[in-house]
């Protein structure tokens, strides 16, 4: 039996590689970036907030149109969340920092919270913004049937969605992003 004695390394550096070694790779790239540009086209157009009517804890009704040209924070929240109640004294600093430049914030209690107990603790607590109660679930179907707490959405002057917190928001983060939309 003969082997061949030409070293590997030769014909391996010989061989021309298949056109289509290339083709799947720059397939991928292409999937890649146009999931991107879709990604990024969607956050570009803001979502419009629903329209809604609040009604706060002493029964006056606030409509979601007479906060346009304002931004606004909706915080959906309960009084049996842990990190509701952790993340509140928070949300009332940033409140009390940004209320005086054009910021809203209405904290809506869920349909599951007594109503009770959401006025004892904004009583007790002292809650400077307005709360309001869902006790039909009505708001938290209308911004997307929400069910998580704390969801928090911020909303620009123009009434569009712009950021959507999912449990307690990175404050500094959010702060920095309150500046800009004031501002802009």
């Amino acid at each position: 039996m003969t082997f061949c004695s030409i070293p590997v390394s030769t014909v391996m550096s010989t061989q021309t590689p298949p056109r289509t070694s290339w083709l799947k790779p720059a397939l991928i790239g292409a999937a890649v970036v146009a999931i991107a540009a879709i990604g990024y086209s969607s956050l570009a157009r803001s979502t419009p907030a629903p329209d809604v009517t609040f009604i706060d804890i002493k029964g006056q009704k606030i409509s979601s149109q007479s906060l346009r040209g304002k931004v606004v924070m909706v915080n959906f929240w309960a009084t049996s969340c842990v990190t509701c109640v952790k993340e509140m004294p928070q949300m009332v600093d940033t409140y009390n920092k940004f209320k005086g430049q054009g910021m809203e914030f209405v904290a809506v209690a869920m349909k599951y919270d007594a109503p009770n107990y959401v006025v004892n603790y904004a009583e007790t607590n002292r809650l400077p913004f307005t709360v309001a109660l869902d006790s039909g679930g009505d708001i938290a179907k209308a911004f997307g049937d929400v069910t998580l707490t704390p969801t928090t959405f911020l909303i620009d002057k123009d009434g569009k969605i712009i950021k959507r917190y999912v449990g307690e928001p990175d404050f500094p983060a959010l702060h920095k992003l309150l500046e800009k939309t004031i501002a802009g």
